[in-house]
């Protein structure tokens, strides 16, 4: 699943150690997050959307069809 974090992230001038830290996750998360390796739980999509200040579905790319 696609996600704007790396964008929101850079615009803002948030480390990934600083995101982290701020949601309660590793860098390693992060780096995996913005890579498209990993895709957040509910509850970190939910943290992540409310530090940045917008929905989910704002934070992250749904793509019908796709399991």
């Amino acid at each position: 699943m696609e996600n704007r974090i790396q964008q929101l992230r850079s615009d803002r001038r948030v480390t990934q150690q600083e995101l982290a830290d701020a949601v309660g996750v590793t860098r390693q998360t992060i780096i995996s997050l913005e890579n498209g390796r990993y895709n957040a739980s509910l509850l970190l999509a939910h943290r992540l959307a409310r530090y940045f200040g917008l929905a989910i579905e704002e934070l992250f790319i749904f793509e019908e069809g796709l399991p």
